[in-house]
Parts: structure tokens; C-alpha cells; sequence
């Protein structure tokens, strides 16, 4: 268990949080607030490095432009290297994700280099993903569909050091033929917006345990019923109303 407060970095919000991918954070916290334990929300942009007590950090989606920019940021690059090295978990989404792999493609087949946190690469989808995506987690110890909407041009294909995060039963995900994200070790890659985190909380506590260990349940209640409600649109289902 942390015996002080956990840091949850968000980075570089002012060019990575295109679709809402920062509420991530959020819930992290909030999540932790629940359970009495004390978390720090850092915002970090300009060209600010990671801090080295960094324990949870956050990237999320952006354009073709800003993910040149961050790629191009060779103080972040370096510094959350070494906080991945420290133990710190990571949350990459969308452009995010692309970013912490080996290579990634913008506009007319350009190759960026990325930061090689995840062992993928990533080029371009002959038509953009656009709307629900239902997996089937791949995440040890997670058992639960996972639940996001995807809006992204890339393919992203897995090296051998990277799995799935999930295994797709509706929508695109990665475009490889099935797989929706990659985990290696404590870093997570995915397309999935919503936030994700909001509408996975179990996801968030598989992060949230790499930090303070294992975590007392808590009562869903809302989120629950936007879990289900939202699973049952991506399936054609009619949800049932009590």
C-alpha cells in the first residue's frame, strides 16, 4: 500500500487531450479518494519532464501534429523511459498509444519514431475506425468485456514482447485482425475512448493495484448501468429499464 500520496501524471493535455482522454486521471483518483487513500493530479505540459516520484501517468489522443510534437519532445521521451524503468504504470490512448510504440505513420505514409515503450508499429487503415468497440479483456485477472468507442486511422500490429489488451468481438481495435490494445509489463496501449477508465472501472483498479495493491470492491451503481447500457448499442441490443 503507498504511504503517501499516489502521483498521477497527465501529460501533455494541452496537445493530447483531443477527446475527453484526461478524465482518465480522474477517475484514477477519484477511485482512490473512495477508498481513503490520497492522490495528486499533475498536469504536465510545456516542456516539463516527468517527475521521478511519477506512479501513475496518462497520455490520451491527439492529432497527427500534436503526436509529431510530443514525439519530437526528447525531455518527456527520457523522462518517462525512466519512470517506466522506476515501476510507474502507464495509460497510453489512441494517438497516445501509437506513440509509445517502436514507429507510427501520419499523413501520406510519413514514419515517426516513437518512444519503444510497447513493441508495435504503427501504419494506416484503408478506411478510419469509427464507433463502439466491445473486447473481450486479455488482461490477466480482468474478466470483464471491456467498452469504448474508437475513432482512428491507425493499424497497429504487435511485436512479440506486447499482447492484447483485448480480443475484439465488435468494432475495429488495432486493425490486426482481432486484438484491441497491447500490454507490456505495466504499460497499456489502447484505442478505446469514453474515457476508458470511466466505463471500465475494473480496468482502473488493475492500475490502480500496480501502485497500492490490492483494493476493497466498491459499489458501481451508475456505472454499472451506463456498462450495460453501452454494450447492449455496440451488440444491437435493447436494454432492458427496471
Amino acid at each position: 500500500m503507498a504511504d503517501s500520496a499516489v502521483s498521477i501524471v497527465l501529460v501533455r493535455p494541452a496537445l493530447l487531450g483531443t477527446y475527453g482522454d484526461g478524465g482518465n486521471a480522474l477517475v484514477l483518483a477519484v477511485r482512490l479518494g473512495r477508498r481513503g487513500i490520497q492522490a495528486d493530479v499533475v498536469l504536465l505540459d510545456g516542456n516539463q519532464p516527468l517527475p521521478r516520484a511519477s506512479d501513475l501517468i496518462v497520455l490520451g489522443g491527439g492529432e497527427d501534429g500534436a503526436q509529431e510534437a510530443v514525439a519530437d519532445d526528447d525531455v518527456l521521451r527520457h523522462s518517462l523511459t525512466l519512470a517506466v524503468a522506476a515501476g510507474a504504470a502507464v495509460l497510453a490512448i489512441c494517438g497516445g498509444f501509437q506513440l509509445l510504440g517502436d514507429r507510427f505513420q501520419v499523413g501520406a505514409g510519413r514514419s515517426i519514431a516513437g518512444f519503444g515503450l510497447l513493441d508495435c508499429t504503427t501504419d494506416r487503415l484503408s478506411e478510419r475506425a469509427v464507433g463502439e468497440v466491445v473486447a473481450d479483456s486479455a488482461l490477466p485477472g480482468l474478466e470483464v468485456p471491456l467498452t469504448g468507442f474508437e475513432n482512428h486511422a491507425g493499424r497497429t500490429l504487435l511485436g512479440a514482447e506486447a499482447t492484447p489488451l483485448g480480443l475484439v468481438s465488435h468494432g475495429v481495435g488495432n486493425g490486426d485482425g482481432g486484438g484491441e490494445g497491447a500490454v507490456q509489463g505495466r504499460v497499456i496501449g489502447s484505442y478505446l475512448h469514453g474515457p476508458v477508465l470511466a466505463r471500465n472501472p475494473a480496468l482502473a483498479d488493475s492500475l490502480l493495484a500496480h501502485v497500492v495493491g490490492p483494493l476493497p470492491p466498491l459499489a458501481e451503481g451508475p456505472v454499472t448501468r451506463l456498462r450495460s447500457e453501452r454494450l447492449a448499442a455496440a451488440r444491437g441490443r435493447r436494454v432492458r429499464r427496471h
